[in-house]
């Protein structure tokens, strides 16, 4: 029977559901409204669509990991509440996601939605979505990102933090594969959830990023004259001071603690700071090429790079609170007569970057009750 565009106007209409569920129930149901309503119901599809437009950013970010450990999956699924993100339904369902992924062929989420559920074959992953949303969670879920990494010679290290809020995968490369090292990348694995580096090593960050975080350093200590080198600084204060660039109340301030510096901007106006920053960003050039602001602008980029790439991060279980990451992996190579090399990291944490948008649920469910009754 020919479904026209109508019947599947109507039907949406009177559920919720998205076009294409709307005309396969349709289809199954040889054109009955009734039939193709119970259908969507049964499939969980019904009122699924209507929560699709809430916000959803809790959630968790699971891993799972094959039998042999050479290849794990690390996947974050979003919900509406972090009671939702909590219940066992919830949970059983990401799990199931994460062990989708493990062997899947999926580049994407588009792509990994229309793989046949790993649970049910006679139903897609998008399917299962739905019926979550219809009848298990009932709020609104989106499967948000996924990947996966496989190790080629050694094993993938996976954890997870804070009862899923951080999904990390490490894939470890070695030739010694025993309990000692399996530890090590399980301790490096805690390392990158706790700290989150961006990359593995200084090396691979890109030539352009380099000189990103340069500049982005170099116009910060522009803008904070107080932490710039006592030579610097007193250039600028002389020119603000000689060419009355401050007031005389400033300018008197100046007079009286020169002779102790480190106080000075405790005690001088907002606008006087400010007018030594613009001088100092005037100056850029000039000041760019002295070399004591060359050893600080390095010094400040040396440090970020600690902070963002793992192997020159301090360990954080390091028991002189000294140690990095790379002479830590170094010692347990050397304990175990073995060649290790971190190859990958992912790391997921739950909502990152998402907005999260306050909901009155209160409000939402006085409005559904009232729709209801009408």
């Amino acid at each position: 029977m020919a479904i026209t565009a109508k019947q599947v106007k109507d039907l949406r209409e009177m559920t919720g559901a998205g076009m294409m569920d709307c005309k396969k129930a349709l289809t199954e149901t040889d054109g009955d409204m009734d039939k193709a309503v119970e259908f969507l119901r049964e499939k969980g599809l019904a009122g699924a669509q209507k929560k699709a437009g809430r916000t959803a950013v809790e959630g968790l970010s699971i891993t799972a990991t094959s039998s042999d450990g050479k290849k794990a999956s690390v996947v974050e699924v979003n919900c509406e509440t972090d009671f939702a993100a909590g219940s066992d339904p919830f949970k059983e369902f990401v799990n199931a996601v994460a062990a989708q992924v493990l062997d899947s062929d999926a580049a994407d989420v588009d792509a990994l939605l229309n793989e046949k559920w790993i649970n049910d074959p006679s139903e897609t992953v998008a399917d299962e979505v739905a019926i979550q949303v219809g009848q298990k969670i009932r709020e609104n879920i989106k499967i948000r990102r996924f990947a996966k990494l496989q190790a080629e010679n050694g094993f993938v290290s996976a954890y997870i933090h804070a009862a899923g809020k951080i999904g990390v995968l490490v894939d470890v490369e070695t030739d010694v594969d025993n309990d000692a090292v399996k530890e090590m990348g399980k301790n490096i694995a805690m390392q990158v959830a706790a700290l989150n580096p961006q990359y593995i090593s200084e090396d691979d960050i890109s030539d352009e990023e380099k000189a990103h975080i340069k500049s982005i350093t170099v116009d910060s200590a522009l803008n904070d004259p107080a932490s710039l080198p006592k030579p610097i600084l007193n250039k600028l204060i002389d020119q603000a001071v000689s060419g009355k660039l401050w007031s005389d109340e400033d300018i008197a301030i100046y007079e009286e603690k020169k002779s102790n510096m480190n106080y000075l901007f405790n005690f001088l106006s907002k606008e006087a700071a400010a007018k030594l920053s613009e001088l100092a960003i005037a100056s850029k050039a000039e000041i760019a090429e002295e070399k004591i602001f060359s050893g600080l602008v390095q010094g400040r980029v040396s440090k970020q790079y600690k902070d963002i790439c793992l192997l020159d991060q301090t360990y954080v279980k390091a028991e002189d609170g000294k140690q990095s990451v790379k002479k830590y992996i170094e010692e347990v190579a050397k304990a175990n007569g073995a060649k290790i090399t971190i190859k990958s990291i992912v790391r997921f944490q739950t909502g990152e970057g998402m907005e999260k948008k306050e909901e009155d649920y209160a409000a939402e469910v006085a409005k559904t009750v009232a729709e209801a009754s009408k």
